[in-house]
């Protein structure tokens, strides 16, 4: 069969990660060149329970399993079993994931050539839709005597190469399954040639799910090499291993570089709350303190977003995604250099504050210290916390790399980008408020800050 020695395999598990979850059960057939072949199973104990819904649906129990052997048990005799063979599996992704963590586990390495049926049999009948397993049985007449339990399953894999070898030219199944192979790890919801077109350039990739739903944003230098990294590695990531599963769209955008990538990923992040993208996440409650230090009689005052885009950035302190956490962090520096809570507007009331009962104050309550002393101080412990001054005169046009296209910025904010001279100059001399973003302020922050020389900038008219 295919001119090489092959194993057909199914795992089942105790759910769908195979970072958290572990194989209950293990089938093969291991199939030689000559046609001889030879049946393995067994059970194995995950060491965890098995959720009632999958014992729903294998028929396996946590008692049945109770003195199974435990993978690393099996390891070996394992290991020796699929040496040197390809491993041919219904949605292989799933099942050699589950193999190499558990062979890790074990402290063992395992690596193989795989070849996924469900991608063969999208490529022997692309104009079917369905090419679950249950559907290829139905639609070819393939029983299963135990389905849902892993020899069971491996048994109907076979069958089903063994009836597509019989009804198709052998030349031409064997020379898809080299291409299949060989190609790159493509999640099998994608549809066939779904990477092909992906750009080694920079740029930001989008993966959707059912319904277009999104899954994912994220950004690279190296489109290609980084979509495809994470799909080769899934079995590795619990997150990379959940969206090959739900993928069934890649879309991207190229852009001139890096930074047009980075601001990119978070506007599309904000606009499309992807489920699997937890950083550039909105901050609802964006906010920061303004202390000016020629007030030193004054406490912090926390000003919102809003405020920001009003007010300008001048006096600015700590950027903070919630006005509970910009609190946390002002308290935290008031114990630390013994400052004043009453002072500050922390604590209500007048004499002496709760910190200075303690000896944590030094007494700006009591007039122990004076406002000025206490201004000082408090100027001092807030430089850590002091938001950057824009680097520049004012409005100005990133140009990176050989593109044409640049990015309008002004005081930390993202304006736009321009492709041409009329969206240029609209944009530098627009009159539209900036709207201030704290992602696109750090991205910014360190991209300014960097020893790099890979962009050109261009100072704007306000």
């Amino acid at each position: 069969m295919l001119g090489q020695p092959l194993v057909f395999l199914d795992v089942e598990t105790t759910g769908m990660n195979p970072v958290y979850d572990r194989v209950t059960e293990i089938g093969l057939i291991e199939v030689e060149p000559g046609g001889r072949t030879l049946e393995w199973s067994t059970l194995v104990n995950p060491g965890i329970r098995i959720p009632p819904t999958v014992q729903t649906i294998t028929g396996i129990t946590d008692a049945m399993v109770a003195l199974a052997p435990a993978f690393g048990e099996i390891a070996q005799p394992l290991l020796a079993r699929l040496e040197g063979k390809l491993l041919v599996a219904h949605n292989a992704r799933f099942d050699y994931g589950f193999l190499r963590n558990e062979f890790h586990r074990a402290g063992h390495r395992y690596a193989s050539r795989v070849l996924c049926t469900v991608k063969l049999s999208r490529k022997l009948y692309p104009q079917e839709s369905r090419h679950n397993l249950d559907a290829l049985m139905t639609r070819h007449g393939v029983e299963c005597e135990a389905r849902h339990r892993a020899l069971g399953d491996a048994r109907a894999i076979w069958r089903l190469l063994q009836l597509w070898e019989r009804a198709i030219e052998p030349a031409r199944i064997i020379a898809m399954v080299e291409g299949l192979v060989k190609a790159p790890a493509v999640p099998a919801g994608l549809p066939e040639g779904a990477l092909d077109d992906i750009p080694e350039a920079p740029g930001v990739y989008l993966f959707y799910g059912e319904n277009g739903a999104a899954l994912y944003v994220g950004k690279s230098i190296n489109l290609r090499s980084r979509v495809l990294a994470h799909f080769a590695d899934d079995h590795r990531d619990a997150k990379d291993m959940k969206i090959a599963q739900q993928v069934r769209r890649v879309d991207w955008v190229e852009t001139a570089g890096e930074l047009a990538a980075l601001i990119e990923e978070a506007r599309l992040v904000k606009s499309l709350a992807p489920v699997y993208n937890r950083r550039l996440r909105r901050a609802a409650e964006l906010c920061a303190w303004r202390w000016r230090p020629e007030e030193p009689e004054s406490a912090p005052r926390l000003v919102t977003a809003r405020e920001l885009e009003e007010t300008g950035f001048d006096n600015l302190h700590g950027l903070f995604r919630s006005r509970a956490t910009a609190l946390q962090a002002l308290r935290e520096m008031t114990t630390a250099h013994q400052l004043c809570p009453i002072a500050l507007g922390l604590e209500k009331g007048k004499g002496p504050c709760f910190a200075h009962q303690l000896k944590r104050c030094r007494g700006a309550c009591v007039g122990k210290e004076s406002a000025l002393a206490h201004g000082l101080r408090l100027a001092a412990a807030l430089t850590q916390l002091k938001m950057r001054a824009w680097p520049f005169k004012g409005r100005i046009g990133v140009r990176e790399g050989s593109r044409d296209t640049v990015i309008v910025l002004d005081r930390w904010c993202y304006l736009g980008t321009a492709r041409t001279e009329a969206e240029l100059a609209e944009l530098a001399q627009s009159r539209t408020r900036p709207a201030f973003d704290l992602d696109t302020y750090k991205i910014l922050a360190r991209y300014f800050g960097s020893s790099r020389r890979d962009y050109q900038v261009v100072e704007l008219a306000a």
